[in-house]
């Protein structure tokens, strides 16, 4: 790319050349012009073209919803700026809160001593 750029060219070294070298700068700042006038029309047909798929989306056409590509609209931007400025709550009890606790069972009826009991093993 660095090729097609054309050389910085100073009007020193301009006036000490040829009639002849000069046309044949002018004949390739043209022929440059020309190729970048086609490339900015082509990449304005293609901008226009990424315009209208940009805004088509399930509500404005017949696409399903699931076509759709995610987009974030200005009113959630909006939205969360405003929470992250609020302080957020920390998770469980809050400061403040009375706690409600499970009422015991009062006494214990009865109690049973349990025993492990030991299987011998299987022979395949």
């Amino acid at each position: 790319m660095e090729k097609d750029l054309p050389v910085k060219l100073e009007r020193e070294t301009l006036l000490q050349l040829a009639p002849e070298q000069l046309v044949d700068i002018i004949f390739e700042q043209a022929i440059a012009t020309i190729k970048l006038n086609s490339r900015i029309l082509e990449l304005e047909q293609e901008l226009e073209k990424l315009k209208v798929s940009r805004d088509l989306d399930s509500k404005t056409s017949s696409k399903p919803p699931s076509g759709d590509i995610l987009k974030k609209s200005e009113n959630k931007q909006d939205v969360v700026n405003e929470k992250s400025e609020t302080p957020k709550r920390k998770p469980g009890g809050q400061l403040g809160h009375p706690g409600k606790t499970r009422k015991g069972f009062g006494r214990v009826d009865r109690f049973e001593i349990l025993q492990k009991t030991v299987r011998k093993p299987r022979p395949f």
